[in-house]
């Protein structure tokens, strides 16, 4: 190889050496809630793991704000290095259409690295409504359109998200009323000021096990271990599928050896009993996805819930 050539090589081989021993400081894990909650504590579990086995700290940074967006958008400004990752989930999926000024594209502008877990949903009913079925729900609400009214945690969450894919598909009219939040909705599902309910496994389980409130379907595609004997949804209203999930993505043009190493270092995270363990305590289920398939499962998000978005009129607020 003569000079010229090897002047030419030099920053290539320089780049992959740089990419090999990665991590050589402490990474940045931008999550776009507050701590405590769910999406925080899935990064938390795993970026400990992340630090054990890739030998730096894995530091979450907690950017809440105009729900989700204010993270995000940091994360996509980040220097393209692998010294900052985010924690995506849904509501980035959601938000892609719900807010019509966003200063990037999620698709586009994040390279993915890894799917981390999936989050059920439950359809629960106050006790006061008494129907067997989702098809026994579907033939009340057409009966009596606009009197079943429908909890959430706000316009544009996933709860309004899951609750309008069901009034597309079904072809029903439930009143939604939007609260601050899944646990005030929650509280008025309990209180009967509202009947029905699209939650995240998590926050509704233990009213569920008290009967408290009814698990009438889950909203996952197939049934759930955690309530073996809860049709899911698409057992009576068949291309109904809605679920939370979790995944870790780097700002675009990252170096594809840095997210080699941090997809299989994750994948080992999620296949570790321990922390499978520990994401079922949240209600989750381990979500071993690599970069090809969870950009995948991002983009087909990220498309299914903005038909929803239209179809419902969502405005961001």
């Amino acid at each position: 190889m003569d000079l010229a050539s090897i002047a030419v090589a030099l920053p290539g081989v320089s780049r992959i050496a740089w990419a090999q021993s990665y991590p050589i400081r402490p990474v940045r894990w931008i999550v776009a809630s507050s701590p405590g909650g769910v999406t925080d504590i899935v990064a938390r579990v795993v970026g400990q793991r992340l630090s054990e086995r890739l030998g730096q700290p894995f530091v979450i940074e907690n950017r809440a704000g105009a729900a989700g967006n204010i993270g995000t958008e940091a994360a996509v400004r980040a220097g393209p290095d692998g010294y900052t990752l985010l924690q995506i989930n849904a509501a980035n999926a959601i938000n892609a259409t719900l807010y019509q000024n966003l200063k990037f594209n999620i698709v586009r502008d994040i390279a993915p690295i890894a799917g981390v877990v999936r989050v059920p949903g439950v359809l629960a009913l106050h006790p006061s409504i008494t129907v067997n079925d989702v098809s026994g729900l579907i033939s009340y609400a057409k009966s009596n359109p606009g009197r079943l009214n429908m909890g959430t945690g706000g316009v544009g969450s996933v709860q309004h998200a899951y609750g309008e894919l069901f009034k597309m598909l079904a072809g029903v009219d439930l009143l939604h009323v939007p609260y601050r939040g899944g646990a005030p909705a929650l509280t008025a599902l309990l209180s009967g000021q509202v009947h029905v309910m699209f939650s995240p496994i998590a926050e509704v389980i233990e009213s569920v096990k008290s009967g408290k409130v009814r698990a009438l379907a889950v909203t996952t595609a197939m049934r759930l271990d955690l309530l073996p004997d809860t049709p899911a949804v698409a057992e009576q209203l068949p291309g109904y599928e809605a679920s939370g999930w979790q995944g870790v993505g780097a700002p675009k043009n990252t170096p594809a050896q840095v997210i080699d190493i941090l997809s299989t270092a994750i994948t080992a995270a999620t296949d570790d009993p321990t922390i499978r363990s520990r994401l079922a305590d949240l209600g989750g289920v381990p979500l071993s996805l690599g970069p090809t398939d969870f950009g995948r499962l991002l983009a087909d998000e990220t498309d299914k819930w903005g038909r929803v978005v239209k179809f419902a009129g969502m405005k961001a607020e």
